[in-house]
């Protein structure tokens, strides 16, 4: 399915760096998670962290490589928004 583009309103920009510095050395990846949980209507993300209610559903069973991938789409997703 093609993710929609248009993303009304202005959105935090979040970035798996940022996230890791965030989690001081944690381990494992780091949540995308950055408060703000709010799934918009139109694009069906979430207004803080980018995510799919599905991806933010998948997270918490998934393994590094799976959230890795999460990463990427919402970081594919905010470069294509024009963040």
């Amino acid at each position: 399915m093609a993710e929609p583009t248009a993303v009304p309103g202005p959105r935090p920009t979040v970035t798996l760096e940022a996230a890791r510095r965030r989690a001081a050395g944690g381990a494992g990846v780091p949540s995308p998670c950055v408060g703000v949980c709010r799934i918009d209507p139109v694009s069906g993300w979430c207004a803080g962290c980018w995510r799919t209610l599905d991806e933010i559903a998948a997270w918490a069973d998934a393994d590094d490589a799976t959230r890795l991938g999460i990463w990427a789409r919402v970081e594919a997703r905010q470069r294509a928004s024009g963040c």
